[in-house]
């Protein structure tokens, strides 16, 4: 895969995972996510895989409450 194919396939998963983090549907955007993150090790992009997985742990930590 050419490194301009992959830089727009991780970019789209990343804007499909904000969108559906905008939403509220965060169970299927932390899916998707780990879709990429998997899809980047299985290319050996060892950095965008770390970088899918600190935003699926950003992802998956409960929001503060804007109250407290």
């Amino acid at each position: 895969m050419e490194p301009a194919e992959k830089g727009a396939h991780y970019a789209r998963i990343f804007r499909k995972a904000g969108l559906l983090l905008g939403k509220g549907r965060v169970a299927r955007a932390v899916t998707v996510l780990e879709e990429g993150r998997v899809f980047a090790e299985r290319l050996g992009d060892r950095a965008i895989a770390n970088r899918f997985k600190v935003e699926v742990e950003r992802a998956s930590k409960p929001t503060e409450s804007l109250d407290s």
